[in-house]
C-alpha cells in the first residue's frame, strides 16, 4: 500500500521539510480515500484529513531516534 509514499526518516531522508509531509500525507488520504481529487461535498474532509496526518507525521518525526544519527532536539 502507498508504494509512493517515500521513507522521510534519516538517514534515508537527510533533510525533510513541510512539503515532503505534506505529499506524503496526501498520497495516504488518497489512497485509503479512493479519490484522487475529493468532490466538493467531500473537499473539506479530505482537507481536513490531510492536515491531520501530515501533523501525525511530523509529530512521529520529531520524535523517533534512530541509532547511529545525531538527535534533531
Amino acid at each position: 500500500m502507498c508504494r509512493s509514499i517515500k521513507t522521510l526518516r534519516p538517514p534515508m531522508t537527510p533533510e525533510v521539510h513541510d512539503e515532503d509531509i505534506r505529499a506524503a500525507a496526501l498520497q495516504y488520504v488518497r489512497k485509503i480515500s479512493g479519490f484522487r481529487a475529493p468532490a466538493a461535498h467531500n473537499r473539506e474532509a479530505f482537507d481536513a484529513a490531510v492536515d491531520a496526518v501530515a501533523a501525525a507525521t511530523a509529530a512521529l518525526l520529531a520524535d523517533l531516534t534512530v541509532r547511529g544519527t545525531p538527535a534533531a532536539h
